[in-house]
């Protein structure tokens, strides 16, 4: 047996079935979900605005 034959050769990654679109969609649907919503921005208070008399 020669030396090229007892070495064990690298395995071929496995595909795990999921394509890199679908993976990234899941990504951001549990993003969504888990981040909560906002809250509300406080009302500004209104300024005045100087109206002029009509003369």
């Amino acid at each position: 047996m020669s030396t090229t034959d007892r070495t064990p050769q690298p395995r071929p990654l496995a595909s795990a079935g999921v394509s890199m679109r679908d993976l990234l969609a899941s990504c951001a649907a549990a993003k969504a979900i888990s981040t909560p919503p906002r809250a509300p921005e406080p009302p500004t208070p209104r300024q005045d605005v100087d109206h002029r008399e009509a003369a």
